[in-house]
């Protein structure tokens, strides 16, 4: 959200963020505290809240990458390996898909990962939104977005950060395939065999992210709260 003021004086700092979801505009305070901030938010909840910050890790890689052996994150035969977050879960495997049946939980891995390749095929109804967050923490968008113009929201950007470079997304009820690749913050996104964001630097997490915990790895989640989706084929390659 746009920020259009941030009071700083000696080691304390002030500003406010525009509402969007809440009832009225957040004021926040804070001090630098040895190497974070700490301070108060009000607006956020009835009860002033305590919120601490620390600055993001570079996650600068010094060599290549080694591939190992690709693991497949869904059997197609249960959700073993899985968990939910969230809402009332929904998910279901149906005649050897992963299915998100209405709104509802998000389906987290119960593995942890660093870098890695993902490759996932999937396909959604008319209407609907979903999205792959890569360890957890940074979302690349599937939604019915067909026929808008491509922005930081549409089907295979970063969310928030990277617009696809071109349209490649297939209609409604479509299998489509995602290859991603995650090393430190560099991640590339080809849909359905297009490069639609090359090696671009995501420089921090996307809302609805599991914790802001960067250094740490992190599970794949898929978005089960904004619409129906089903998945045939979901394979991780992790790095040495």
């Amino acid at each position: 959200r746009p920020i259009s003021k941030i009071d700083v004086s000696q080691a304390a700092l002030r500003f406010a963020m525009p509402r969007q979801y809440e009832a009225r505009d957040m004021q926040f305070d804070g001090k630098l505290e040895g190497d974070r901030l700490a301070g108060t938010v009000t607006g956020y909840d009835r009860e002033t809240c305590v919120w601490s910050a620390r600055r993001a890790p570079p996650l600068k890689r010094d060599r290549r990458p080694r591939w190992r052996k690709a693991i497949e994150l869904f059997n197609g035969a249960n959700l073993d390996g899985w968990q939910t977050e969230g809402a009332e879960n929904h998910w279901i495997v149906k005649d050897g898909l992963l299915v998100n049946a209405k709104d509802g939980a998000n389906l987290v891995t119960a593995g942890k990962f660093e870098d890695f390749k993902l490759h996932a095929e999937f396909r959604y109804p008319a209407g609907s939104n979903s999205g792959i967050y890569l360890r957890g923490r940074y979302e690349v968008q599937i939604e019915d977005d067909e026929g808008k113009d491509v922005n930081v929201h549409t089907i295979g950007g970063i969310y928030g950060f990277f617009a696809p470079c071109v349209r490649a997304a297939k209609r409604p009820g479509e299998w489509q395939t995602f290859d991603i690749t995650l090393v430190g913050r560099v991640a590339s996104v080809v849909l359905n065999g297009e490069s639609i964001v090359d090696r671009q630097t995501i420089p921090g997490i996307t809302g609805g992210a599991l914790d802001s915990d960067e250094g740490s790895p992190g599970p794949i989640m898929i978005q089960g709260d904004h619409g129906r989706i089903e998945f045939r084929k979901v394979t991780i390659t992790p790095a040495e």
